[in-house]
């Protein structure tokens, strides 16, 4: 199934369209470089949370926005193949020079999917999310969110994706684990849900959260839902 190269970034709110021309400039770039497709999705609707959120996971500051994307390659191998030619390239470093936002806050991994299910429709709207996972709980989360992913495709969302750590490097000032308060024992899952639009995503929770299939979920989590990180975003690049 898919591989996953995950990103989230805290963008001064000022510098929108300077990062989406940015993005939208460097898709063909990693195209070339084996990216088979390519989503930048800009904060809309991501809460302040009492544990941990997105905003905290990137040290946001107050006139910032936190920008939630991903790159989707076919498999480890071409990731790994990518992320070598991008290193070598001088146009990289070109790119690099003129980031509209601090990279150093820059959280980055690579996942490999362990549920990839879509149906018809656009991408209009984004849930993204990021789970701390005990290590040994990984098949009944698998089994979970298969269950769940079922139940949002058929109230209206395109597609969702559940993405296990495999690559997630430790940062100098921000990371994945510091982003979900991880434990030892545990792993990282970047996951999101694609709607047509926000009306959507709004109708389709609702409506999830009252489908019989999704009651009594809660009381057998095989995560800790008070750590999870999510937020809705709006899609602003994708190739």
């Amino acid at each position: 199934m898919t591989y996953v190269e995950g990103f989230v970034v805290a963008v001064p709110t000022a510098n929108k369209e300077a990062y989406r021309k940015h993005a939208a400039e460097a898709a063909p770039l990693f195209k070339e470089f084996g990216v088979a497709r390519m989503v930048e999705c800009w904060g809309d609707d991501v809460p302040d949370g009492k544990v941990n959120d997105f905003k905290g996971a990137v040290q946001a500051k107050p006139d910032e926005t936190v920008v939630f994307s991903w790159f989707e390659y076919p498999d480890k191998q071409t990731r790994d193949a990518a992320n070598e030619k991008m290193m070598s390239d001088p146009r990289m470093q070109s790119m690099g020079e003129a980031m509209p936002f601090d990279a150093k806050r820059m959280i980055i991994g690579g996942f490999d999917s362990i549920v990839d299910d879509a149906a018809d429709g656009k991408m209009g709207y984004v849930d993204g999310y990021i789970v701390p996972v005990p290590d040994g709980n990984k098949e009944a989360y698998r089994t979970l969110a298969a269950k769940c992913s079922q139940v949002f495709l058929d109230h209206g969302a395109t597609r969702v994706v559940e993405a296990w750590s495999d690559d997630v490097p430790d940062g100098k000032v921000t990371d994945y684990s510091r982003a979900a308060h991880k434990k030892d024992d545990e792993a990282v899952v970047y996951s999101w849900i694609e709607w047509p639009s926000k009306d959507a995503r709004t109708s389709g929770w609702e409506k999830s959260m009252a489908d019989e299939r999704m009651k009594h979920e809660h009381e057998t989590s095989p995560f800790d839902g008070q750590r999870m990180v999510y937020g809705g975003f709006e899609p602003i690049v994708e190739a």
